[in-house]
Parts: C-alpha cells; sequence; structure tokens
C-alpha cells in the first residue's frame, strides 16, 4: 500500500507528457492517435466479455451441479 502511496506522481507525470505530445500533433496526428486508441480497446474489451460469459456459464454450470 505506501509503495502505491509513492508511486502516485510517476501517473500524473505521463498523462501531462502525453497530453503535451497528443496537442503538439497535426489533425492527421490527432487521428492516427484516436484510431490507435480504439485499435487497442478492442482487443481488451473483447477479452473481457468472454471472461464474464465464461465465468458466468461456469457459475451457472457449479450451481446447477450443487443442486442435483
Amino acid at each position: 500500500m505506501l509503495f502505491m502511496l509513492c508511486v502516485a506522481p510517476a501517473f500524473g507525470q505521463g498523462c501531462a507528457m502525453c497530453y503535451s505530445s497528443a496537442s503538439a500533433a497535426s489533425k492527421d496526428g490527432l487521428r492516427a492517435i484516436n484510431k490507435a486508441v480504439l485499435v487497442l480497446l478492442g482487443p481488451t474489451v473483447g477479452f473481457m466479455a468472454v471472461g464474464f460469459v465464461l465465468a458466468f456459464r461456469y457459475s451457472k454450470k457449479r450451481d446447477e451441479d450443487q443442486d442435483r
């Protein structure tokens, strides 16, 4: 827990650097950054959705097996 408090200022530094580099980009660069965010977000959301579906199915099957 103490480690996380010591590292907190580093997260603020990263956001400022990303913001300044993104604001200095051209319009084409900004479009590329937006598309890159969506491309990186897609598989992550997909894996999370599959994980939730599998967990839901497993819990449903486990409950049915316990009722027998």
